[in-house]
């Protein structure tokens, strides 16, 4: 495992084997601490979607919510960055996110297609985007790279890289390409279903790998975003058209959506941990 950049992260890494916890005890242990790197992993991710709920409207002190938006995440990964809370290399992952996101963001938000839209006012906007929405697809990312770092993940079956980052880029473009020429989103999710079958994750809660299906977990993380995205339009951060009148529930099939992107950006946090190991493979 490499060196944990700071006391807390080492403190709840690397903890002694504790044979003697069984039973409820061990249940318990490992519950508390799942909950507690879980919520380190999801700490940008977390200061970030509880900034756009409690940011008002009108934003603050006469600067636009989406402003505010955009100078809280910065000031929140420059924190981070300073606390060793990341690294430069995580930083960097970051912001490949935040631009694959973005651009995203920029086709669906278009007169053409108008998947949803921002509706407030803001200085930050580049063709009716506020430059903040990108973090939050950086969030996502971000949490992967946390979490594989404070679970010390390890990927049992792993299909081949190449197949895993032709469908991860076949996803993405369908993204775009279904407004002209149909949605291909179930092929493709069998397409993974049967890529990823056999495919499961090894984590450490506490002292112990557990492991689950790799597929389980890109529903789950889906699931939630899913979820926070209910919270986000209700917020009125973003409108989708049917939400205009008044709010209502994001449609069951952005789940799918959301987790089609979740394996998307596990695919490139396993493709760049793996270019990374084989470079240092190769120096050696």
């Amino acid at each position: 495992m490499p060196p944990m950049h700071n006391r807390f992260d080492d403190w709840l890494t690397r903890r002694r084997p504790r044979p003697d916890l069984r039973g409820g005890r061990r249940f318990a242990v490992e519950f508390c601490f799942f909950v507690l790197k879980e919520a380190r992993a999801c700490l940008f991710a977390g200061l970030f979607f509880l900034a756009m709920f409690a940011v008002p409207r009108g934003g603050l002190f006469g600067v636009a919510r989406y402003d505010v938006l955009l100078v809280f995440a910065l000031a929140v990964q420059t924190a981070m960055l300073v606390l060793k809370l990341e690294t430069w290399d995580e930083v960097k992952a970051v912001t490949l996110f935040h631009l694959v996101g973005f651009a995203l963001e920029l086709f669906k938000t278009s007169s053409a297609v108008g998947s949803w839209s921002y509706p407030d006012p803001a200085f930050s906007k580049i063709g009716g985007v506020p430059l903040f929405a990108g973090f939050m697809y950086a969030a996502v990312g971000s949490y992967i790279i946390q979490a594989w770092r404070l679970f010390d993940l390890k990927i049992k079956s792993h299909p081949p890289y190449w197949l895993a980052t032709l469908c991860s880029l076949l996803i993405y473009i369908n993204f775009f390409s279904h407004h002209y020429i149909g949605d291909y989103r179930w092929y493709l999710a069998a397409f993974a279903l049967g890529l990823y079958a056999r495919t499961s994750v090894c984590f450490t809660p506490y002292d112990t790998p557990r492991r689950m299906p790799l597929l389980l977990a890109f529903v789950l993380i889906g699931f939630f975003i899913w979820l926070a995205e209910n919270i986000s339009t209700f917020a009125g951060i973003w409108r989708y058209p049917n939400q205009i009148g008044a709010w209502s529930a994001v449609h069951i099939g952005k789940w799918s959506s959301w987790a089609l992107l979740v394996m998307m950006t596990f695919t490139i946090v396993a493709n760049l941990k793996h270019i990374k190991r084989t470079i240092a493979v190769s120096r050696d």
